[in-house]
């Protein structure tokens, strides 16, 4: 398990020039960055580098902190659930304007192991990855995607219905409706069902 020792030698690590590693035009630009962190501290972090980064006034240097995260329908013994699901595990994102202060700031937080980057340089992320994923995070209105222990092709007993019992094959999975087609066979032949993904169960 991880503990604070870790990040407290971290203190100790020196930015060795970052901001000099950027070029002239992206000084003082606002980028986001990834930052790798110790697995399942990723919310950890983002609290931890909030509080250095009021604490430390670096508010016009580090704008905002991020854990992607998408709400995900579970189904277990029988009962659906929305559940939050991080979409990067392992990462969190940071708006900021890369410096020497900056980059000391966010990389001796507890539970930061480093930068994404080129060796010691930090990379940003691209314009299009970055829209895409705040765009992804933030459609608070789209229907929880549903997970699923099953795909097309496997063997599915149905459990509740009229077709209680029989067996089939699932052949298409509609996410979107929470439903699925199995072909059962029923007096010598294979018949398209559509049920609930609470119908069945994987065998």
């Amino acid at each position: 398990m991880v503990t604070e020792e870790h990040t407290d030698e971290t203190e100790q690590t020196k930015p060795n020039n970052v901001a000099e590693q950027q070029s002239d035009s992206d000084s003082d630009e606002r980028r986001w960055y990834a930052i790798h962190t110790y697995s399942g501290y990723e919310n950890k972090v983002k609290s931890h580098l909030e509080a250095r980064i009021a604490s430390m006034d670096m508010r016009t240097k580090i704008f905002r902190v991020i854990v992607p995260m998408e709400e995900e329908v579970e189904i277990k013994q029988g009962q659906r659930r929305t559940v939050q699901r991080k979409v990067f595990p392992g990462y969190v994102l940071v708006e900021m304007i890369m410096s020497d202060e900056a980059w000391y700031v966010v990389r001796n937080t507890p539970g930061v192991t480093s930068f994404v980057g080129s060796g010691n340089r930090p990379v940003p992320l691209q314009e299009s990855e970055i829209k895409s994923i705040l765009k992804q995070v933030t459609k608070e209105t789209e229907k929880p995607k549903a997970k699923i222990s099953f795909a097309k092709g496997q063997s599915v007993r149905v459990i509740d219905g009229p077709f209680t019992e029989f067996i089939g094959t699932v052949s298409d999975i509609n996410i979107d409706r929470n439903k699925v087609t199995v072909l059962v066979s029923f007096f010598g032949r294979e018949t398209p069902v559509v049920l609930d993904f609470l119908q069945i169960e994987k065998i």
